[in-house]
């Protein structure tokens, strides 16, 4: 064993304090002054999807800001400073997502008129199927939050000496404080700023890290040396960590849970004043996704060059590779005070942003899906009210579930797991619906429960029984460049052998599962799963299902013939969904029936009414839907 002497510990001067309190008063004044600006504005509408009256440019730049956290600014550095550049390669994954997921599921939420994502799963199917992915999302989110607020408190502690836990408390307090006071809109705006400053921090790290270590040329050639830029591993072995085919298949699974179906990118969607508004929004965050991921990885290569002679990790001066983005930082900007400070902001502007948005998305599901259920009569006035206590309570939970994130390894792959264990099942439950119109209710239970199952057998199995390293394959790292403390601690006794312990005959094959697969696995299974049920306990008769509910994908195949394309609509009828007949039903209410004069008319429990085309704000000119103020509530 050797002893490195450790670099002088740089702490933050007050000009770094200064820049990190501007984040954080910022932030909150943006809360502030919603909440003055919309107090007459009192219905939940309002508060949980900002009256529907969003445009696309800061839906976009929330939608990048709240998904590029401090996961990102900190984890995907330190896995490309390890595992080499493959990262570059969701560049395509991304892409694959945002397409899928504006064509495909954005126009059916849209033109439902939902609020929560999964009132869709009680129009598709029923009750039963929209409480159990409800509950399913509200775990998952809180995990993954947990997480997010844990990494930025970690890069404080590294940077500054700050408390862990007065961090993770402040981040939390924050979070909840303008997500409580503005509602949505306080989210959006709030999302944009930070968008800005995490792109400021990110640029300031690659222009100081160039000037330090000589330039690009000598960086491109430091890792060139150190195998850092072999990207394309066209290796098909499901069991390798980072491969082309992880990463760009995996990854559009996992992506595609994150965002084609969660409740905190569609509530955003809808909120646009247009249907037009949303797809352009998830266009120009596709921008926006690809500039922090290009801005994450070329950080990760400068951080290898400056530190390819004496790994801090490896030497001990860091506990945990997560901390290395930080100590880089810290050493590359020693001597100008100020700049530590704003790449902190940086990190912590990605965890606001997504706290908050998880905090929002929580509120809303709960009280559209469980509170709403259980008291009909909730006035616009104390529904409002009840959104603000939801706020409050989610940020508590979310804020304390931290602690467990500590326990959870490299940031990165915690939240992509966590995200594939969950978000995975419920792609595949929104796809069962979406797409295969004879899916029944039972078989989109008995999908769900299916890819849950499996899921989490896979990655609980993976915590328990690491894969072996021949699978991840981290790149060397050298200390030959450290200061060595004591040559005479190299000991030349060898250390007995330790028992090997048990390893299932699981631990080598399903259990080392990459786990950008998690998500691939609880869909597909999902799928498979659904279908086969439905048909054994008879399957959904497809002329049955409101079209409205199902997007018919072979309309994408323009060039086929109307006579294929209705042929491939499977029974559903199509040529007369609102698109071709205005006049149709497109609001729907699940407690309708509770009212006077109102008629079930669905066998899954749908209630509908119908509404002319001036009301819902139907444009002729841009095939889209508009929203113009429209609240379900005050219709119905």
């Amino acid at each position: 064993m050797t002893n490195f002497i450790p670099p002088t510990r740089k702490t933050f001067v007050v000009w770094d304090y200064v820049i990190f309190a501007a984040l954080l008063v910022v932030s909150a004044s943006i809360g502030v002054f919603f909440a003055i600006k919309e107090r007459k504005k009192k219905t939940t509408g309002d508060f949980l999807v900002g009256g529907k009256q969003l445009t696309c440019g800061p839906v976009a730049l929330s939608l990048t800001a709240s998904f590029m956290s401090a996961v990102t600014v900190l984890g995907t550095p330190a896995e490309v400073y390890r595992y080499g550049a493959s990262f570059i390669i969701f560049f395509f994954a991304y892409t694959f997502v945002i397409i899928l997921t504006s064509e495909l599921f954005v126009p059916v939420f849209y033109r439902s008129g939902i609020t929560s994502t999964y009132e869709y799963l009680e129009m598709r199917f029923n009750k039963v199927v929209r409480f159990a992915a409800t509950g399913i999302y509200i775990v998952q989110t809180i995990l993954y939050t947990g997480v997010v607020v844990y990494a930025p408190a970690l890069a404080l502690n590294q940077v500054t000496g700050f408390d862990l836990w007065g961090a993770v408390f402040a981040t939390g307090i924050v979070c909840t404080f303008y997500c409580t006071l503005g509602g949505l809109k306080a989210v959006v705006w709030t999302d944009a700023f930070q968008m800005v400053v995490m792109v400021v921090g990110f640029l300031s790290v690659l222009i100081q890290g160039t000037i330090r270590n000589n330039g690009t040329a000598n960086i491109w050639n430091s890792n060139i040396n150190g195998s850092r830029l072999n990207v394309f591993d066209f290796d098909t072995d499901p069991l390798r960590r980072h491969t082309f085919w992880t990463i760009a298949v995996g990854g559009t699974f996992t992506w595609l849970g994150i965002y084609g179906v969660n409740q905190s990118t569609i509530q955003r969607c809808i909120s646009c004043k247009s249907e037009l508004h949303a797809k352009l929004a998830l266009y120009l965050n596709l921008l926006g996704l690809w500039i922090i991921l290009i801005c994450a990885v070329f950080s990760g290569l400068v951080m290898y060059a400056h530190f390819r002679g004496c790994d801090p990790w490896t030497a001990g001066f860091i506990s945990a590779p997560d901390q290395l983005m930080p100590y880089f930082v810290m050493e590359i900007f020693a001597n100008m005070p100020g700049l530590p400070g704003l790449f902190v902001a940086c990190a912590f502007s990605g965890t606001l942003s997504t706290v908050a948005a998880s905090i929002n998305a929580l509120a809303t599901v709960t009280y559209e899906d469980f509170v709403k259920s259980c008291f009909k009569n909730i006035s616009d006035r104390k529904g409002a009210w009840i959104s603000k206590g939801l706020c409050v309570l989610f940020g508590v939970l979310c804020t304390t579930m931290a602690v467990v994130a500590s326990f959870m390894g490299g940031v990165v792959q915690a939240a992509l797991s966590i995200h594939g264990m969950c978000g995975g099942p419920m792609l595949g439950l929104f796809t069962l619906g979406i797409v295969f119109p004879w899916t029944n209710w039972k078989g989109a239970l008995g999908g769900l429960l299916t890819g849950i199952t499996l899921a989490f057998w896979v990655a609980i199995g993976a915590f328990i029984y690491p894969a072996p390293v021949t699978k991840s394959l981290p790149l060397d790292l050298d200390t030959d460049g450290c200061q060595v403390f004591n040559e005479s601690m190299y000991s030349t006794v060898v250390a007995p052998t330790a028992a090997q312990p048990f390893r299932p005959e699981l631990a080598d094959t399903w259990y080392s599962l990459s786990y950008l697969y998690y998500s691939a696995v609880g869909c597909l299974s999902c799928i498979i799963a659904g279908l086969l049920i439905s048909f054994i306990t008879g399957y959904q008769r497809p002329e049955e299902v409101r079209p409205l509910l199902i997007r018919p994908v072979c309309n994408i195949l323009w060039f086929w013939s109307p006579k294929m394309k209705t042929l491939c609509w499977c029974g559903v009828q199509h040529d007369k969904d609102d698109i071709h007949e205005k006049n149709e039903d497109v609001a729907f209410q699940m407690d309708i029936t509770d009212k006077p004069g109102n008629e079930q008319v669905s066998r899954n429990g749908l209630n509908n009414q119908i509404t002319n085309e001036k009301e819902i704000g139907f444009s002729d000119e841009k095939i889209a839907y508009i929203n113009k103020g429209f609240d379900k509530e005050s219709y119905f």
